[in-house]
């Protein structure tokens, strides 16, 4: 039986060719975005779509984004959190309001999604949520302070959420790709900290300029990475955490490799924490 997926940002970038594996797959799919012209016309025409407005910022918009779902196909099997957006700059360049902005896309977005979802899927029994994180959400990067803090904050709430909903047979997955060649870091989706803190101001020019010249240069074909999502999503389990591309693995072997080594380093000591057995 084919499967029936909603996937957020699916008009462009990434979320864009997950649209488009999907329907080349056989299975139907519900591409939301915050214009859903732009969605179809990318996307085309196919008789297994549907193309509804969903802002993720926004929980009016993901509830109707559901019931047009539901109404249309019946049920929801998969769902993919991939909106997103990139505030980028040193943490005291950037203002509250952008960390906030840089929240609202990539944490209570998706929660505003799954939170509109879950329903639907516990009443079936079943059904999948996908969350596109990131390698920053295992590795701290300089300039990306508020993009870590983000997709740390993703990460931590699905890894909370799966043993919350896996007995009414709800899984997740969490997706942590390295650089993929998207529009991630092009004018439209990036938005740099302006220059606030004249000691950071030359370290921000460099990354600014590496940042920039990294776009369209990413070793990552997200085409890959779509049909590998299939891949996955077809198996008997779905994978709890899934690191997508080789620079990705490199650099999440290299953290997990650091917090051993601090664990080793300190390991007499926090072993010596509890409180001492009386006599």
């Amino acid at each position: 039986m084919s499967k029936v997926w909603m996937i957020t940002g699916a008009g462009r970038g990434m979320g864009l060719d997950f649209a488009k594996a999907v329907l080349a797959s056989g299975d139907k799919l519900v591409a939301t975005g915050r214009k859903p012209e732009r969605v179809a016309e990318a996307i085309g025409p196919s008789e297994n779509l549907l193309v509804t407005t969903l802002d993720v910022t926004k929980p009016v918009d993901a509830v109707s984004a559901v019931n047009a779902a539901t109404e249309r196909f019946g049920r929801l099997d998969v769902l993919v959190n991939n909106a997103a957006s990139f505030y980028a700059g040193y943490f005291e360049d950037l203002t509250p309001e952008q960390m906030d902005l840089q929240l609202a896309s990539g944490l209570i977005g998706p929660m505003n999604v799954t939170r509109a979802v879950l329903p639907v899927m516990r009443r079936q029994g079943a059904g999948k949520i996908v969350s596109i994180s990131s390698t920053a959400s295992l590795v701290g990067f300089e300039f990306c302070s508020a993009y870590a803090a983000a997709k740390f904050a993703l990460d931590g709430w699905i890894e909370s959420l799966q043993p919350e909903v896996a007995p009414l047979g709800v899984e997740t997955m969490i997706v942590n790709p390295g650089f993929f060649r998207t529009e991630l870091l092009s004018e439209d989706s990036t938005q740099y900290a302006a220059s606030a803190v004249s000691d950071y101001a030359e370290r921000r020019a460099q990354n600014m300029a590496g940042w920039k010249s990294a776009n369209g240069q990413q070793p990552g074909d997200p085409a890959k990475l779509a049909q590998a999502l299939i891949t996955l999503v077809n198996l008997p389990e779905l994978p709890r955490r899934f690191i997508a591309g080789a620079d990705a693995v490199g650099m999440v072997e290299q953290k997990l490799a650091l917090v051993q080594q601090q664990i080793d380093a300190h390991k007499e000591l926090s072993s010596s924490l509890a409180f001492d057995t009386q006599a």
